[in-house]
Order: C-alpha cells, then structure tokens, then sequence
C-alpha cells in the first residue's frame, strides 16, 4: 500500500516548439490543433510536415471537441507512479466530428462504438489532461 507522501506528481508533457500552442491553448481549455497553411489539412498530434503535401506551413485551429467513441482500452497498470490511485482508468479514442482523433480519459459510465461524447481539459496548474464527457 502506497501513501500519498509516496506518490509522485504527475510528469508534464515535454515542452517544444511543436507542441507549446496546443498546450498553452489547453490549459486556457480550448482544443486546438495544427491546419496546413498550404492545403488544409488539419492534423493532430502536432507533427513537423503535413502528412497529406510536406509542407512546413502550419496555422493553429481551434475545434469543436464534438466526436463519437471510436475504440478504447482499459488500463489496469500504472505507466507512471502518480495514476496508480486512478486505475483501473478508460481511454478513448474519439473520431472529432472535423475529422481527426484524438486520446483522451473517460470516467462517466458505461462506453459504446458511436457514442456521443464532448471533449474538455481538465487543467490542474501546468497540467491539461484531455477527456471526454457524454454527449447528449
């Protein structure tokens, strides 16, 4: 048995370049991602090129965070110390209604393929985990 004293705090995602606008933009709790300035593309997670023309060019969009449960996995093992007192823990796999997925938590109930969901952040200081709430 761990106490909280034993418990480690949570890691913060590395910061860069690529990825400090989605970062800053989720603890202020708006879900951005990058759009292609040469053709459109919106992409997420953050990457250098566009994956559909190579370009460099990026712009930052902000979404919806409206989208369906495309799949998800329950997690039983603690990939870090600090999320052992959250197990057994969801995530889900969400198709955005603007057409890309993103990896977020779920702790509202029952899950299905389809289900309607609305992603938000949860920002605890530095911290903004990505989650999903049911949608009616």
């Amino acid at each position: 048995m761990h106490s909280p004293m034993d418990t480690p705090a949570k890691p913060l995602p590395p910061d860069s370049a690529l990825s400090r606008p989605y970062w800053e933009a989720a603890r202020r709790g708006h879900f951005v991602v990058q759009r292609c300035a040469r053709c459109g593309q919106l992409r997420h997670y953050p990457r250098l090129l566009c994956s559909a023309c190579h370009s460099n060019e990026v712009e930052w969009t902000e979404l919806s965070g409206r989208g369906r449960v495309h799949s998800w996995t329950i997690t039983h093992h603690a990939f870090h110390p600090a999320f052992r007192g959250e197990l057994p823990l969801a995530l889900v796999t969400v198709d955005l209604e603007e057409g890309v997925r993103a990896l977020g938590t779920w702790r509202r109930g029952p899950l299905a393929i389809g289900l309607p969901v609305q992603a938000r952040f949860e920002v605890q200081g530095e911290r903004a985990d990505l989650e999903f709430l049911p949608r009616p």
